[in-house]
């Protein structure tokens, strides 16, 4: 399939002005979409823009971000690794908000089958539906992590006509056929939460977390990260005076380098295949401050891709260490596995009744702090969750 046809040019010289990129810097460095469109072949990584705010709810604006990004990330410098990207350009707003869906719908699912991680810079977070149903497309189930103050849980008058930047979760889990297997959401705000919707998610053994959690330990953060195909992540999670350019953003959220460090954990992250940044606003940026926590948030993204350990618990035995603990109140055990290589942990859950002789665990993602509550005799609660999820 060829993805032009999706696809406008960029205007790299409106982007630079008068000032030509230095060798080193990414817009020297990156095959961008000017005049030819690239060739994806040994391609890592691609970043495309979606010109489309029609449902990001009090956030009109965010519909130009890409180039306002581009202006700030185009200047940064190249890491310790040398890049395979491309910049493919910008889908421009469909005749309808389905169209523009369909668009990134395929073309994501186009780069994840090509082995090519796409980053997409929104637009509303509606367009996470859209990255979402990319995974329809592939028959792949997903783990979904969303970076947001609140659930976008909100019902429309019309649920299933109607996807909105606050609604689009509800459309995720209603659809069907449903490839969700768990959706996780970090930096929730109490006061932004509807109480049903907590309990609805509890029921349903999703994973949710207050911004409270990662105070001073944002490292908490890394094995939810590690645990994801996709990821949304809205700028409103950062707060304001980090972060002012979007109409929805608050005085409290993650600072600026909390919001670098989340992204250099999600690019570590063997298991992600696409990441989207919605809702930043350039119509309401100061001195460009949020383009430039964009263009570094992306930029930390990739380091950490590139900085991948690959060491997902597979072969050989000997790069890993098991630990086995014992439970206090029966004779089962939880097994820990341990990577030599990145001292990240992983924590063995028996697939129920399972009769393959090579799928009898599922492996999640955990903390060093899961096995110490093991060693004490009890059963770490992501144990339990994951459990009740494979049933």
């Amino acid at each position: 399939m060829s993805l032009i046809d999706f696809f406008t040019p960029v205007n790299v010289q409106e982007i630079k002005k008068e000032a030509s990129f230095l060798s080193s810097q990414l817009g020297s460095l990156i095959t961008i979409y000017e005049q030819d469109f690239p060739d994806l072949e040994g391609v890592d990584i691609a970043i495309f823009g979606v010109a489309d705010d029609r449902k990001a709810i009090n956030n009109k604006g965010c519909a130009s971000a890409a180039d306002a990004f581009r202006k700030k990330f185009y200047q940064l410098h190249q890491g310790e690794h040398k890049t395979g990207m491309v910049d493919l350009g910008n889908i421009q707003q469909g005749y309808s908000v389905s169209d523009t869906y369909a668009a990134v719908r395929t073309v994501v699912a186009e780069l994840v089958k090509n082995d090519v991680l796409p980053i997409i810079i929104g637009g509303g977070q509606d367009l996470t539906y859209a990255q979402y149903m990319a995974y329809e497309k592939l028959e792949q189930r997903v783990d979904l992590v969303v970076i947001d103050p609140a659930f976008d849980l909100e019902e429309d008058s019309n649920v299933e006509s109607d996807t909105t930047s606050r609604s689009y979760l509800n459309k995720i889990m209603l659809h069907q056929p449903n490839y969700l297997f768990n959706f996780s959401n970090i930096g929730y705000q109490s006061y932004f939460v509807n109480t049903e919707s907590l309990k609805v998610l509890d029921k349903l053994l999703f994973d949710v977390y207050r911004l409270g959690t990662f105070s001073s330990k944002i490292e908490q953060a890394e094995p939810i990260l590690r645990n994801a195909d996709m990821i949304s992540f809205d700028m409103g999670a950062i707060r304001s005076s980090n972060a002012f350019a979007n109409a929805n953003a608050g005085p409290n959220g993650f600072y600026g380098e909390e919001a670098c460090q989340m992204c250099r954990y999600a690019g570590m992250s063997d298991k992600l295949t696409s990441i989207g940044f919605y809702e930043f606003n350039p119509d309401l940026d100061q001195n460009g401050q949020t383009a430039i926590l964009l263009a570094q948030m992306v930029w930390y993204f990739i380091d950490g891709y590139y900085g991948r350990k690959k060491d997902f618990p597979l072969q050989p035995k000997s790069a890993y260490i098991i630990y086995r603990t014992s439970l206090t109140a029966d004779e089962h055990e939880v097994v820990f596995v341990k990577s030599k290589k990145s001292d990240r942990w992983w924590m063995q859950v028996p697939y129920p009744n399972t009769k393959s002789v090579n799928e009898r665990y599922h492996m999640v993602p955990c903390r060093y702090e899961d096995y110490q509550i093991a060693i004490d005799g009890e059963l770490p609660d992501l144990w339990w969750r994951t459990y009740q999820k494979l049933i």
